[in-house]
């Protein structure tokens, strides 16, 4: 593993290089690599992020729910970073779409957070429960009637990660028309590739759109309820809280419903649990949700002032990084990783404290919907591939799956005007993107989009 001597104002103990978080090395195996980092540094270790810029990475369950839950020792404002005052973060830098400060909730704190974060809880809450999984139900059945007559497909371009943006897309009342360019600009985006930044610019000129054309035609939608609460955000705001929760809700969800599916087919006793009843679909969400969490870590925490953590020294201006994969892991709480944890919800995967993520009920709905409405049609999958030759990509902060290959008995569709999407109300007129930047939409365009075959 390369490794580069920490600063001064961050230094390890004698001896103890920081590992690269980022590269072929790290991507390959991120988890082997935490379990490296703990049993080097223990519970708190010293890492570097792309730019070999330092970080503190928290690797125990207790220390990340301690950073977590004091705002006040481990700040959620990215300029508090030392390196960003320092100038050493650049406005090109592939952390830049995730660490530049907007006005967000989940870049502030105190009373500001309370704000922001009450205008986006508040109108979360005002999506019909029931109503949320009809959409992701209609919208499964879809992707299924994809692939039903074929008897083959693949549940990662054709399943799990449509599924998520075709509802936020249809929560937050845009036009269709924007769900194939916001999934591959939002792919780019949690990958920190060296376009993260252009991505971030499309991701946010097309939701100023949606926000314009809102003003002039509301709707029943996420969009016109963030307008009319009386918070009175400004339309900045509104489009920051947007991109927020779509990003969120798209590489989470995905990646969530994609580990479920995968630990259904390649894991006879889960499955058997699951068919036979002794383990609920919620369950089975939870254990995933342990063992293989959508974001592996988050970016990030900087300290308010000096301080320690786990016995380890922390400068102001320090940046840390919650290890929400090993810390699920930690010894210290599962001491034994084969004693079933489903149903419990102490994991990290949703983070913790005030800045918990505010739509992960809307987030398990399209998981567990999604995935039921798939077992129930197709009952007979099975992977269509030797599970030795299942792939995963690896970035900062997720992991997942590039592909999960199924056979199945070919059937009929079921798509009826009951199954149909919603048509979404019209937008006010406002310049959608260019055409040449949108990929005509054909009937494999989310594989081909992804890069999928």
């Amino acid at each position: 593993m390369s490794t580069t001597p920490y600063p001064a104002a961050s230094t390890p103990p004698p001896g103890c290089p920081a590992h690269r978080l980022y590269g072929p090395e790290a991507e390959a195996d991120p988890m082997g690599l935490y379990e490296k980092l703990r049993a080097e540094h223990g519970a708190v270790a010293p890492v570097l992020v792309q730019g070999d810029l330092p970080a503190w990475l928290v690797l125990g369950h207790r220390e990340n729910l301690d950073v977590a839950r004091t705002p006040s020792r481990f700040s959620r404002d990215p300029r508090r970073w030392r390196d960003m005052q320092e100038g050493n973060v650049p406005a090109n830098h592939p952390l830049t779409p995730m660490t530049a400060w907007q006005p967000v909730c989940h870049f502030v704190d105190g009373a500001e957070h309370e704000r922001l974060r009450g205008a986006l809880t508040e109108s979360l809450e005002r999506f019909d429960r029931r109503g949320v999984r009809r959409y992701v139900k209609r919208f499964a059945d879809q992707l299924i009637d994809g692939i039903a007559e074929s008897g083959r497909g693949d549940l990662v371009a054709d399943f799990a990660e449509p599924l998520p943006m075709l509802v936020m897309t249809q929560l937050v009342g845009a036009p269709d028309s924007y769900g194939p360019r916001l999934v591959e600009a939002a792919r780019d985006m949690i990958r920190g590739t060296e376009t993260a930044v252009a991505s971030n610019e499309y991701v946010t000129a097309t939701l100023r759109e949606l926000v314009a054309g809102k003003r002039v035609v509301p709707g029943r939608d996420f969009t016109t309820w963030m307008l009319e609460h009386p918070t009175a955000l400004t339309d900045e705001e509104i489009v920051e809280h947007l991109r927020l929760v779509m990003i969120a809700a798209f590489e989470s969800t995905a990646n969530l419903v994609a580990n479920t599916l995968r630990l259904v087919l390649t894991d006879q006793r889960f499955r058997a649990n699951l068919s036979g009843g002794h383990m609920t679909l919620p369950d089975a969400l939870e254990q995933v949700l342990w063992d293989e969490p959508p974001f592996t870590t988050i970016l990030g925490r900087w300290a308010t002032g000096d301080t320690e953590l786990a016995g380890v020294h922390i400068s102001a201006g320090d940046m840390l990084l919650l290890g929400l994969a090993p810390g699920n892991v930690d010894p210290q709480i599962r001491p034994d990783l084969s004693v079933p944890v489903h149903g419990n919800r102490s994991h990290l995967a949703f983070s913790s404290g005030p800045h918990e993520c505010p739509g992960q009920d809307i987030g398990r709905a399209i998981a567990d919907t999604g995935i039921d409405t798939l077992l129930t049609r197709l009952p007979d999958l099975e992977l269509a591939v030797p599970e030795d030759g299942l792939r995963w990509t690896s970035s900062l902060m997720s992991r997942h799956l590039v592909a999960l290959p199924v056979r199945f008995t070919p059937r009929g569709t079921s798509v009826t005007a009951a199954t149909r999407a919603p048509v979404p109300p019209a937008a006010a007129p406002a310049a959608a993107p260019r055409s040449e930047e949108r990929p005509a939409v054909r009937p494999s365009w989310w594989a081909r989009l992804l890069g999928r075959r």
